[in-house]
């Protein structure tokens, strides 16, 4: 079969024949039609990812769209090494299928099933977010903010807070449902005053995608809030802005903030099911909306280092 082939570490994919996977035991084969580049793919790919089990060469992707044998379109994750999902074929076990639902395409499926899973996780399975709670997004200009903040909305909460650099993409996030935003291009005293006004209004979660500078500040500003008597939930996603922050143990006993990670490993298999599951059944009704850029397989070592950060590139098969 013709798949995206990762030969070595540190080298990109390259389009190319690559032994057909089998199905054995309760396996089942899928006839990919779709599969999307996403930071985790590229993470994995490059050998850099905490999930990678460093066996070479194999097919690069964690997830698609395809259809199995009877005709259902499912989307599908985790297909057996070292098949990937951007190839012809994959097999996976049923259990890491999910049906699709009229209405939703394979591009925008395959598109949004990772970032958006990202932001239905870290609210549902993390936060346990309630209706009516205040919100607040680190880092929301990105693919996988923009669709955190329909998410939220969606889920029912009452007040959505977002930050971010680029000031256009700043207003789209509103036009999106964000409530307020606060600009992360100011210097470091204003933006933690305008953090410290945020919470002293009441947030009850937090959802980082940039940790750092950024994340600091914001659990400062969380310390030092006196509004509300509810823990204040600070979700860690995402690492844009660096791997470490410096935490002083005095903050955290100085107010209740629990502070977690979501992601693979902190979110179990079916946790991950039932956040997928969830978000995909509820992207026609909501009317979620993401960029997308369809593009063919065999561009893959072309498109694969272009910049997609406004829109996510979907490999077709």
């Amino acid at each position: 079969m013709k798949g995206a082939i990762v030969n070595l570490d540190g080298q990109l994919p390259v389009y190319g024949d690559f032994s057909d996977p089998v199905a054995q035991g309760d396996e089942v084969s899928i006839d990919v039609c779709a599969a999307a580049l996403s930071q985790l793919v590229r993470g994995r790919a490059s050998g850099m990812h905490y999930s990678f089990e460093g066996e070479f060469p194999f097919v690069a992707g964690v997830d698609g769209v395809g259809k199995l044998s009877d005709g259902r379109r499912v989307y599908f994750f985790q297909p057996k090494a070292p098949f990937g999902s951007m190839a012809e074929q994959a097999v996976v076990r049923p259990a890491q299928c999910i049906t699709l639902p009229d209405g939703l395409d394979d591009i925008t499926a395959a598109a949004i099933a990772n970032p958006g899973m990202s932001g239905w996780a870290a609210l549902t399975e993390r936060a346990a977010l309630q209706k009516g709670e205040t919100v607040l997004i680190n880092g929301a200009t990105g693919i996988s903010g923009k669709l955190a903040v329909q998410i939220a909305r969606h889920l029912g909460a009452a007040k959505i807070i977002v930050t971010g650099r680029n000031p256009v993409a700043l207003q789209e996030l509103k036009e999106l449902g964000a409530d307020e935003v606060v600009s992360l291009a100011e210097e470091g005293a204003v933006q933690m005053a305008n953090f410290e006004a945020q919470f002293a209004r009441g947030v009850d979660v937090v959802v980082d995608y940039l940790w750092g500078n950024s994340a600091e500040l914001l659990l400062k500003a969380a310390a030092k809030a006196t509004a509300g008597s509810k823990a204040v939930r600070f979700v860690q996603v995402g690492s844009m802005s660096g791997g470490d922050i410096t935490l002083p143990g005095s903050l955290l006993r100085s107010k209740a903030i629990v502070l977690m990670g979501s992601g693979l490993g902190s979110v179990s298999n079916e946790g991950l099911i039932r956040c997928i599951t969830a978000l995909l059944q509820a992207t026609p009704q909501a009317g979620f909306r993401i960029a997308t850029r369809a593009v063919p397989l065999s561009d893959v070592t072309k498109s694969w280092s272009e910049n997609d950060s406004s829109s996510r590139t979907v490999f077709t098969i």
